[in-house]
Formats: structure tokens, sequence, C-alpha cells
């Protein structure tokens, strides 16, 4: 099909396992459709990692991805091993890939589900949370890992989904968080989530704890439209959405930054059926038209998409479609691609035939608000501590550590693993060799850290290992820390 479109410039990355097979069916099929494009190749994955760098990608492939703005990647294969790191999570957090979408409809009966009319998609925050990869073993039998929350980063990604929703013609956005537990991170997001939909009267809104909401998606997952949620959360309920809609390889993925934005299969690259012809390019031409969409080219999209369903309908698929009420003939990966090529101008008969938006998706993402800067008062430090002394008797700690402190900074509290032990703690609590040890100030002016450096000095003297400290501050007047369980 020729196209009116003026060519745009992406780049494209051909994978590893399945990865160059379905690349090269989905590039067909862009061609065969008219898709306008100006195509860079870059190289990435398995061989990239053991040629020396460890990310998995070259330097030069850099200047590919920032001048396009648009990557095409098919799945790649990350060696076995610790040094290597996720391909995807580098690309996504070095180009500020904030916002990852990954849309779940249903085909029945063509494809099997429980759940016909099921169309959900996942809007999932794709830079926080525990994947800044910030982790610590600090005793012998305890590891930590960061959970860190933005506002603008909550702010970004809840515009975002309302602005998907309103595009894309979607009533409802949803957010799934954990506050009744994590208080101070997933509150934040909670709260920019309703600050942010108080902007989008037109569309609805409304709050799940995550765990009775993930439970309730895969019960009855008609009643979601949009979702939209912390990173940690996003990447197990887009999964889970996926494979409930049908197949988790049928799915695309769509991670969008202000300045490059990525588009790919959400599956593996299966190098146990490489070379064999069979893999399904679905996933990947899903993530093409999410492409399409994103570069201005929805009416590209619209007629390879409803080709695509015409074909699902015809019963013609790869091998890993399987059971279903219809009638199958099952062929491989380049043969797919070309009955969805013979019926390019078709529409689905049974299928509800898509329709894409005309316009270029529009954001407001850039330059988040800016808030003015509150009032803040260090009010206390916790204090961790490597402790294994006898009977780990908080008690006998606590009488340690109030020999220590002073007037300036006296003791408060302990916890191990969050939980209070000391003063008044219960003899059931199991205790580890890690300790939270609380000081806190008591007098009307604030704290300073010359109090902090001596309390620290006074432990080390005493010869108690010390692992990590965090300051205890509040913000206008508000407390900016948790208290411990059981406090």
């Amino acid at each position: 099909m020729s196209s009116s479109h003026t060519a745009v410039p992406i780049t494209v990355a051909h994978g590893d396992g399945i990865g160059p097979a379905i690349m090269d069916a989905v590039l067909f099929l862009l061609k065969q459709a008219g898709a306008a494009l100006d195509i860079d190749t870059i190289e990435v994955g398995r061989e990239v990692y053991e040629s020396g760098h460890s990310t998995g990608i070259k330097p030069e492939a850099w200047d590919s991805l920032r001048r396009t703005g648009v990557l095409l990647k098919a799945p790649i294969t990350t060696p076995q091993g610790k040094g290597y790191k996720s391909l995807n999570v580098t690309i996504r957090k070095t180009l500020g890939m904030f916002a990852n979408v990954r849309p779940c409809p249903t085909y029945a009966p063509f494809i099997p589900t429980a759940h016909p009319g099921m169309d959900v998609v996942i809007v999932r925050e794709n830079e926080e949370d525990t994947y800044g990869g910030i982790e610590h073993r600090q005793t012998p039998e305890v590891t930590q890992c960061l959970k860190l929350i933005s506002r603008p980063g909550c702010e970004r990604i809840c515009r975002y989904a309302f602005e998907y929703a309103r595009h894309h013609e979607r009533k409802t956005v949803s957010c799934f968080v954990k506050d009744n537990i994590m208080k101070i991170t997933d509150g934040l997001f909670h709260e920019v989530f309703d600050q942010v939909a108080a902007g989008f009267p037109d569309i609805n809104s409304e709050v799940h704890i995550v765990d009775i909401g993930s439970a309730r998606l895969a019960n009855e997952p008609t009643q979601f439209d949009v979702i939209c949620l912390p990173n940690l959360y996003g990447d197990i309920v887009s999964d889970i959405a996926a494979e409930i809609a049908g197949s988790v390889g049928l799915a695309g993925s769509a991670n969008i930054g202000d300045e490059v934005s990525m588009f790919e299969a959400i599956h593996g690259s299966a190098p146990d059926i490489a070379g064999k012809g069979v893999a399904n390019p679905s996933g990947l031409l899903h993530g093409a038209l999410m492409m399409l969409d994103h570069i201005g080219q929805g009416d590209v999209a619209q007629t390879l998409h409803n080709a695509w369903l015409r074909t699902i309908e015809e019963g013609v698929v790869t091998a890993d479609i399987r059971d279903g009420g219809t009638e199958r003939k099952y062929v491989g990966t380049d043969a797919f691609a070309h009955a969805v090529a013979n019926r390019l101008g078709q529409s689905p008969e049974t299928l509800k035939p898509v329709v894409y938006a005309s316009s270029v998706e529009e954001t407001t993402t850039k330059g988040a608000t800016r808030l003015a800067r509150p009032v803040k008062r260090l009010e206390g430090v916790d204090i961790f501590l490597d402790w294994d002394e006898g009977d780990r008797d908080p008690n006998e700690l606590g009488k340690r550590l109030n020999a220590i402190a002073d007037s300036t900074l006296p003791l408060t509290m302990i916890t191990n693993r969050g939980t209070k032990v000391f003063p008044d703690g219960l003899p059931e609590t199991f205790c580890t060799d890690h300790w939270r040890c609380r000081f806190t100030g008591t007098g009307s002016d604030a704290l300073t850290n010359r109090a902090v450096i001596d309390l620290l000095t006074r432990i080390e003297d005493a010869g108690i290992d010390f692992i990590k400290m965090e300051h205890l501050y509040s913000f206008d007047g508000e407390r900016g820390y948790s208290r411990g369980q059981g406090e």
C-alpha cells in the first residue's frame, strides 16, 4: 500500500533468539501496510553483552536512539550470572521513558479466555519504586531494597494515564496502591493521583488497595478500563492482565518518554524455538501498532490491526495459540505474516474493528508542578546497627544505648525488622541481627547534624557497629517518617 505520510526516522533492534525472525515479519507487514519509516538498525543484546559491554548496548547506539526518538525492539537475551544489568531497565531509565503502556484486550471466541469482553490498559510508572535497584546487604542476616517514590514521578505517570484515557476515549482510570501499609510512599502516589484526577472531570477515577484490586482484576477484569500503578505493582499486574486476556505472547508494550519512546513485545527471546520458524510475531506487531499511533500514522495502524483481527477470526494462527472453539490453520512465522498482509484492507466480522485517532497523542507531562519548598526540620535520627551479642536481648541493647545517649538525642525506640522491641517489647517477637534505633530530640530548637555526628561518635567509641542512618524530618510541621510497628 502507498502512504501519504512523510517518512519518520525510527531505530530498530532485531534482538536475540526469535527476535530476528519476528522483527523481519513485522517489518514486512509495516512495509506492506504503507508505513512511512526511515529505519536505522542497531545491535543490542547477547552478543553485545558478551563482547564486553555490560549494559548490552554499544555507546554509538545511543546516538541513534537520541536522533530518532523511537525504538522498535525485538526481545533480547541477558546472559545468566552476575554483572549483567537489564537492558530494558537501562534504556528506560537513561532516556526517561517514564510510562509503560500495555493494552490487554481479549479476542474471544477465537483465542481462549475465561473473560470475554475484557479490554484493560495497564499504565505503569517505569523509573522509580524498587526498580532503582538500590540494594544492600547490611548484616549477615538482613538485606534491604530502597523504594523511592517522587512527587514529579507520580504526577507524570498519573497525568499520562488520564491523558491516555481521554485520547483513547476511555471512561475510567483506576489506581492500585498499598498505602494502608506504606503510608508515605504509596500514600504520595495516591495523593497525587487524586490531585491529577481533579483536573479531568470528564473521566471517572477510583483507588484500590493493590491486593484486592488485583484479585478483582483476575476475577472480573471487565470492571476495569485503564489502571495506573507504581512500578513494581505495574510489572506484576500487567503480566497478570495479559495472561488472563489470552496470552502473554500476544501483548505489545510501549515505553513512553518526553524525548525517546520504545515499543516491543512483552515476551522473552524464547531461544528454545529460535530458528524453527514457528514464533508468533503478534506481540511485537502490537508494539509496532502502538509505535505507528505514537508517530502519527494511526491510519496505517488501523488498517494493519484490522487485518490481523480478520486473520485471527479466520483461524490462521501460530502453534502457540491452542484450544478455542474455532477451526484452526496452524502456520509458521512468515506464513502468518503473509496471511495478515493478504487481508490488508479487510475488517473483522465478529470482533470489533479498531479505530485509531487521527491525531498524534499529545501529553503535558513535561515540567511537573514545582511546589513551594516546605520548612524542613530535623527532629531525630534512626541509626541502624549490626548487633549480634548474647541472646539478642533488645533490653540489653536498650540499656547500652541509653548509657550512650544524652538529653539532646535520647533513645526513644528500638525496632527489629520494623517491629518495636524496646521499650516494652514482647518476648515472642523474633529478632535478627539488624536493629533500628530511634533517637528523637526533645528541645524546641531544631537538631543539628553536629548532634547526630556526636551521637554516632559515642556509638563508635562504645564498639557498636552502626551500618546506616536516616534523618527524621518534618515538613511544614508534618511528620515525614513512619512510626514503628507497634509504636
